[in-house]
């Protein structure tokens, strides 16, 4: 069974069509790279995927079910921008966010949910920062704070926009390597990319976008000049040969 299944997903705003009868399987285990240019209909893709949206046809199935079934094993980790990095809470209170799904609308945190949280924020190395404030935290420690917020979601799916934007390189790599381990455990992860110099590097599968599905597959076979061209329809002003290579 496919982790992901979408069937002849389009979608419009506005009668504007942002994304056109895209069929797609992704399997579990994996580390997906999404790319393609600005307006693509890549964060569209993620919030079909998420249920956030409606469609005009098309249907997305996760494991094999309606999303609505399967909501509390999928997990979005937004850009940095759209995070209000003031709000009073500490890293512990955003992480424990991600119990509430399993919560009723009285019920109270247990000491487990507490536990689970703890194991989390260890997992990421960062349970020494639990007591601060997540706007005292750099780039990278705020992304291992929403990435342990998933873990303690127990989530099967994770979509990732943009996570590396205000990171160093090294905070960058221990990102990927983090979220590799998860795809060895069998979770499914995408990611919203713009690097192109990195993606042989760092993705098992590669999909690329431009409001119609241009290519899917391993990315060894699919990114390739031809696709990233047909992409981006000439939008990249120079394609460096490392890219590729």
């Amino acid at each position: 069974m496919n982790a992901i299944s979408i069937k002849g997903l389009s979608v419009s705003y506005d009668r504007k069509t942002v994304l056109t009868n895209v069929y797609m399987d992704m399997e579990a285990g994996k580390l997906y790279g999404v790319l393609g240019p600005n307006g693509a209909g890549k964060s569209t893709l993620f919030k079909a995927i998420l249920g956030l949206i409606s469609s005009n046809t098309g249907q997305v199935l996760i494991n094999g079910e309606p999303v609505e079934e399967q909501r509390k094993k999928m997990v979005y980790i937004p850009q940095k921008g759209e995070i209000d990095w003031q709000f009073p809470a500490t890293v512990m209170d955003v992480v424990l966010m991600g119990r509430y799904p399993f919560k009723g609308i009285f019920q109270r945190l247990s000491q487990e949910d507490k536990n689970i949280a703890l194991q989390a924020l260890e997992d990421m190395g960062i349970a020494n920062l639990r007591s601060r404030q997540i706007g005292e935290l750099s780039g990278g420690q705020q992304q291992r704070v929403f990435i342990a917020r998933a873990l303690c979601q127990q989530a099967d799916i994770f979509l990732l926009d943009e996570p590396f934007v205000g990171v160093d390189i090294t905070t960058e790599k221990k990102i990927i390597e983090i979220l590799k381990q998860l795809t060895d455990k069998g979770k499914t992860i995408l990611v919203i990319h713009h690097d192109l110099s990195k993606v042989k590097d760092y993705f098992d599968k590669v999909i690329l976008l431009n409001q119609w599905l241009v290519a899917y597959g391993d990315t060894e076979v699919t990114f390739t000049e031809e696709n990233i061209n047909r992409a981006y329809r000439g939008q990249l002003s120079i394609l460096h040969r490392t890219t590729l290579d």
